[in-house]
């Protein structure tokens, strides 16, 4: 039974078939072969009670509020004020594309999202200053897979949905390693362009008048920042509540920068609905995959196989890592998120490991599958952006970034308190 499904997804992904459409055919494909029962008759049940769901609500609104940033300009002033700030650093504006996405992703949520707006604003300055391309694109590219790490993000609400643990406390789990992983980018850079300083192009020259100047652009993003996860920490509002309050904040701040027109509100809805009925379809269709696993008793099989290997849990949580990072190359990971969470995070519960600290963990295996080729999305994303060079380029620039993931992995398997320590100090002021 396994293999069949291991055999069947993999024959949907080279077909080349849409990420919805492979996990509602696998569905579809091992009730007709494994049960008994006519499982799709439950499909219109599910789809209603998973679409019902008010944690979901919060995922167009988070991507609607990223949007009314982006068509307010919000974006490009926040970009230029991270860069006056951080261009003395070895690599200039490399460390700007990581600092720059680290505050877009936080008023954002979406990896996607993230990488093609830096992309859009960056690019034009790598041409000026003549940096290495491949790093440079590779920067872009890693600091757009933040948009899935820092609070409030689209892909942990996914998680806490399915996994049924808390979002306030995953997104206090993911907030100081975070902190950390975007040092480590930052550093990479640093290190890489004082090991060989043609890689880093001509650094720009700003006062500290310039930089002061500048301040008054970072307030906007960092408010709404504090606005949405605040209310949410507060005990004030939901998930769902807090992102209608950012698109709220979002509305009043490009309506007082004079960019609230109706063809505005037309693109920012637009994409909104592209993008939500993307992520929609194929977490209705995960979670109809997710119902014919566990009613034909794979789900069970699954962790009982897994408990007969007696490997150590340590072990046991490398085979799942290993798993995953190949599987990132293969698979969307929205797609990747849905359909295999329900099946490991009952084995890593069972091994006595926190969902929570799983979760962030998880996270981090998705932002190493949108950076991994061939299907690594934030690879294609920047590089259609850019529209000219070589493919191979954006790959060999995210590589780096790639190996700094792992190291953010190793880092929370030795210290996983690093993920747990905000939680706990939550619960026990609670």
């Amino acid at each position: 039974m396994l293999s069949t499904t291991v055999i069947l997804l993999l024959s949907l992904l080279a077909l080349s078939v849409a990420a919805a459409a492979s996990v509602g055919i696998l569905g579809l494909a091992l009730s007709e072969l494994f049960s008994p029962l006519p499982l799709a008759n439950a499909i219109g049940e599910l789809a209603w009670g998973t679409s019902a769901e008010f944690l979901l609500v919060a995922i167009p609104l988070y991507v609607l509020m990223g949007e009314l940033l982006v068509s307010s300009g919000v974006a490009g002033r926040m970009y230029g004020a991270v860069s006056k700030w951080v261009s003395w650093l070895p690599g200039g504006l490399m460390n700007a594309n990581i600092g720059a996405s680290a505050l877009f992703s936080a008023t954002s949520g979406s990896s996607v999202a993230t990488a093609a707006t830096i992309s859009t604003l960056a690019l034009p300055e790598q041409r000026k200053a003549g940096y290495n391309a491949p790093l440079f694109l590779g920067s872009i590219a890693a600091g757009g897979t933040l948009g899935i790490l820092i609070p409030p993000s689209i892909n942990m609400i996914v998680f806490a949905l399915i996994a049924n643990v808390s979002v306030p406390k995953l997104y206090l789990a993911a907030t100081l390693p975070a902190v950390v992983l975007m040092s480590l980018f930052m550093l990479a850079i640093i290190g890489a362009c004082m090991v060989r300083p043609g890689l880093a192009g001509e650094r720009p020259v700003v006062t500290w008048r310039e930089r002061i100047e500048s301040l008054p652009h970072l307030v906007p993003p960092l408010a709404i920042f504090v606005l949405v996860i605040g209310v949410i920490y507060g005990g004030i509002a939901t998930a769902s509540e807090s992102a209608a309050l950012g698109v709220i904040a979002a509305l009043l701040l490009a309506w007082y920068k004079k960019a609230l027109t109706i063809a505005t509100l037309r693109r920012a809805f637009e994409s909104t609905m592209r993008t939500t009925g993307m992520i929609i379809l194929i977490t209705l269709s995960a979670f109809f995959l997710n119902f014919v696993l566990s009613s034909i008793g794979l789900t069970t099989m699954l962790v009982e196989f897994v408990t007969s290997m007696e490997l150590s849990a340590l072990g046991t949580m490398l085979a799942i890592i290993l798993f995953y990072i190949l599987l990132g190359c293969f698979m969307d990971t929205l797609a990747m998120l849905v359909t295999t969470a329900p099946l490991t995070v009952p084995i890593v519960v069972a091994l006595g490991f926190d969902p929570i600290w799983f979760g962030v963990m998880l996270i981090l295996l998705c932002e190493m599958g949108q950076l991994t080729p061939p299907f690594g999305m934030n690879l294609f994303v920047v590089h259609s952006i850019r529209g000219e060079g070589k493919f191979i380029d954006v790959i060999y620039g995210a590589l780096p970034f790639c190996l700094i993931l792992l190291l953010m992995l190793g880092i929370l398997l030795a210290f996983p308190q690093l993920a747990l320590w905000l939680p706990l100090q939550m619960s026990s002021v609670s």
